[in-house]
């Protein structure tokens, strides 16, 4: 399981005295466990469950780099991209923008959605088909473009 080669990563990093690798990999752990225990009862996340949680991590430090950018503070940009390249260690590989567009393409065709009135649907079957590996914000721009 992803979680299990997170903890493993997680030992290899201290042993190395990675210090990056390892606060990164602690707050993966820690967001993991909070998920898992949030809610009406605790559950067990599964690896989409994981990369999940990983996803919404990057788009935090995401966030945080572009606020110290903008904030004067490059060293702290810095430290956030570094972070954020440890975690995309674990995510799959993103979708080009040529695949992307024909896989939008494809997965429309498929279901037969041409209408704005289609979007909600249209937009399930596209991110089963994406499966994280790009933005959603992307996607959905995507998406609109495409439906009359």
């Amino acid at each position: 399981m992803l979680i299990d080669d997170i903890r493993a990563d997680l030992v290899v990093a201290m042993k190395a005295k990675d210090e990056v690798t390892k606060r990164t990999l602690r707050s993966v752990i820690a967001a993991v466990q909070e998920a898992q225990v949030s809610g009406s009862s605790a559950t067990a996340l599964d690896d989409g469950g994981v990369l999940k949680v990983i996803g919404a991590q990057v788009k935090r430090r995401i966030e945080a780099e572009d606020a110290f950018a903008s904030g004067n503070r490059p060293e702290k940009a810095a430290d956030e991209r570094a972070e954020i390249e440890v975690l995309e260690r674990y995510l799959p590989a993103a979708l080009s923008a040529g695949d992307l567009d024909a896989l939008i393409g494809r997965v429309l065709a498929e279901g037969g959605w041409s209408s704005k009135a289609d979007m909600g649907a249209a937009m399930k079957a596209v991110n089963v088909e994406v499966g994280g590996r790009a933005d959603g914000r992307t996607v959905a721009d995507l998406v609109k473009a495409r439906l009359n």
